[in-house]
């Protein structure tokens, strides 16, 4: 698969209306932390999980839509998905989803993992810790929602898809912000910036962009904002698609349903 160097510019009506609002409400969010772990989750670090998730799969739907609208297609499937990872790198999440989708199965070659080593490709997994698939139905709502808000529309499967990487994904992160909180801070992560041949780098994170994770403050029980903050660096290892998320995070947490 092929990196991309810059994400395009979200722009018109439907990108409006996804920022207006998360398709993820903060009782969900939570049901998903619970599923992980006993410590209390602040409102605002729910809300933050939420407008995380949400900009990761606005991007992940509008690369779908491009791929599709090459093909002169308006409803999106499951090869959408695929094509819309392939052209950007930065929207290989929620992995281990495709250990149990029909879309990724029988794939080759080789990924970029977040560590910026090279991995080999999906393979079935006989994981015994399937909690984020089996919970991958409750997103069906937010899925259809934002889809509707980008006014695309998907073939079942790629609903499915949806939902599974969501779940995958946001449980990925409950675990991430449960382990900063449990050793009171985390390590800064090594980020890798997939940029094609010939093409400049972009720009690195503004200092103050980013809450530091070496020492956290608050209470050893309570998973507040920063930590969802930290959490995200620690997941989405792309600049431009982690750097969105950490933007609409930090100003539009409270617009949750």
């Amino acid at each position: 698969m092929t990196a991309q160097s810059a994400r395009p510019e979200r722009s018109g009506p439907e990108t409006a209306s996804v920022m207006d609002v998360s398709p993820f409400k903060p009782s969900l969010i939570k049901a998903v932390f619970r599923d992980v772990t006993p410590m209390h989750v602040s409102r605002s670090a729910a809300g933050a999980a939420a407008s995380v998730t949400r900009t990761v799969l606005t991007e992940i739907i509008d690369g779908a839509r491009r791929a599709a609208a090459a093909e002169a297609r308006k409803k999106l499937i499951p090869g959408d998905l695929l094509s819309a990872i392939d052209r950007n790198v930065e929207l290989e999440v929620g992995g281990k989803w495709y250990d149990h989708s029909p879309t990724f199965q029988g794939l080759t070659g080789v990924l970029y993992g977040a560590e910026g080593v090279i991995v080999p490709s999906r393979k079935r997994s006989r994981s015994r810790k399937p909690s984020a698939v089996v919970g991958a139905h409750r997103f069906e709502a937010g899925v259809k929602k934002l889809l509707r808000s980008q006014r695309a529309t998907a073939v079942r499967a790629m609903v499915r898809d949806l939902d599974g990487i969501a779940s995958v994904f946001l449980t990925d992160l409950a675990r991430d912000a449960a382990m900063i909180v449990r050793e009171g801070g985390g390590k800064r992560f090594g980020s890798v910036t997939p940029v094609m041949s010939g093409e400049p780098a972009p720009p690195p994170f503004p200092k103050d962009s980013l809450p530091a994770l070496s020492a956290r403050r608050g209470d050893r029980r309570t998973i507040g904002r920063d930590d969802i903050l930290a959490a995200t660096t620690m997941q989405l290892f792309g600049g431009n698609l982690r750097q969105q998320a950490l933007t609409d995070a930090t100003q539009g947490w409270f617009l949750t349903t």
